[in-house]
């Protein structure tokens, strides 16, 4: 019995705990976090696509150029 009661108390004061973690999901400072935490990722996901686009297209950019050259060349 009194095993069984001590489950009992350690679930009740585990809830209890916990339960403004749970909670925490739903409050205004935990959304505008998050909301904060996407944009600045996706700022930083658009920043790192820009510049291997541009690392990619500026080897393309002097290719073109010289072969521009060389069939003015010839």
């Amino acid at each position: 019995m009194s095993y069984s009661m001590g489950i009992a108390s350690v679930f009740v004061l585990s809830s209890l705990f916990l339960s403004p973690l749970a909670m925490a999901e739903e409050s205004q400072t935990f959304v505008a976090q998050n909301v904060s935490r996407a944009t600045a990722f996706e700022e930083h996901q658009s920043d790192m696509t820009a510049k291997a686009s541009e690392a990619t297209q500026a080897p393309q950019a002097s290719s073109v150029q010289s072969r521009a050259q060389a069939e003015k060349d010839s």
